[in-house]
């Protein structure tokens, strides 16, 4: 074999060692040919004609893209920053490389205006209290932004909401006043239930008076384990009546027997 041939077969072989390409199972090759769409190529061993072929290489993994935080002012004009996460993936490589010149950052500024958007049409209490709704409202409208560059929108959640310190302050006593409301109910509640009860056991003591002998008895037993210099015992009026109404109504039977004595 001559010189010359050598040296040719050795250009070839270079030139043809540059245009092969190994993709792995997550990427995609999109090739065109003259300026012209080819085809996708990949995973695997693939080959492109140099000069004459150039090739893009997509990943087909999902992509976790922070939404930077956006000023935003909710329909009740309270004037918050709200940042989400979008998590998304290319589905079509070919729509991807041609419909739009760079899908990364036109993702990214779809969701930027999209949550800006659908934030300031919610209050305040809704974007707190209903981020399911308003993640699906934002993935929704982003979803359909993007299909036609061959994207697909997996998850969007809000993740960060950050108010001002004045409306924080508010909240927080909104929120106390909110506690010793339920305090104060659940309080008057009790109240209730125990004059309610106090109630059921006075009409049960009125129509056994024994039964209040007996709780007289209870407290002087609860009182006599404390060690104590001065007790107070809290008689009752019915006990009083039961030890002083013999002795009165014989005190009576005599004086009327004295009267009528006297009057005979």
């Amino acid at each position: 074999m001559s010189v010359p041939i050598l040296i040719i077969a050795i250009i070839v072989l270079a030139i043809a060692s540059r245009g092969v390409r190994i993709f792995q199972e997550y990427e995609r090759g999109v090739v065109f040919r003259l300026g012209r769409l080819v085809s996708c190529r990949g995973p695997g061993l693939s080959f492109v004609i140099p000069v004459i072929e150039k090739m893009i290489r997509i990943d087909m993994r999902i992509v976790a893209l922070t939404v930077a935080p956006q000023d935003v002012i909710t329909r009740d004009n309270v004037s918050v920053k709200v940042a989400a996460v979008v998590y998304f993936r290319v589905i079509n490589p070919n729509n991807t490389i041609v419909e739009v010149e760079n899908y990364l950052f036109a993702t990214s500024q779809i969701a930027q205006t999209t949550l800006r958007s659908v934030c300031g049409q919610a209050e305040l209490d809704e974007i707190l209290s209903q981020r399911e709704k308003i993640n699906a409202r934002i993935h929704e409208i982003i979803d359909a932004q993007t299909n036609p560059w061959g994207i697909k929108v997996a998850l969007v959640a809000v993740k960060d909401i950050d108010l001002p310190q004045s409306m924080q302050r508010a909240m927080a006593k909104q929120a106390e006043a909110e506690r010793e409301r339920r305090a104060k109910v659940i309080h008057a509640e009790g109240e209730f239930q125990a004059a309610e009860r106090l109630s059921n056991a006075a009409q049960v003591m009125a129509k056994q008076p024994v039964a209040l002998h007996l709780r007289f008895l209870q407290a002087l037993s609860q009182v006599a384990v404390e060690k104590n210099e001065t007790i107070i015992l809290p008689v009752p009026i019915d006990l009083l009546r039961s030890v002083f109404k013999p002795k009165a109504e014989a005190q009576l039977q005599n004086q009327d027997e004295g009267r009528q004595r006297v009057q005979s």
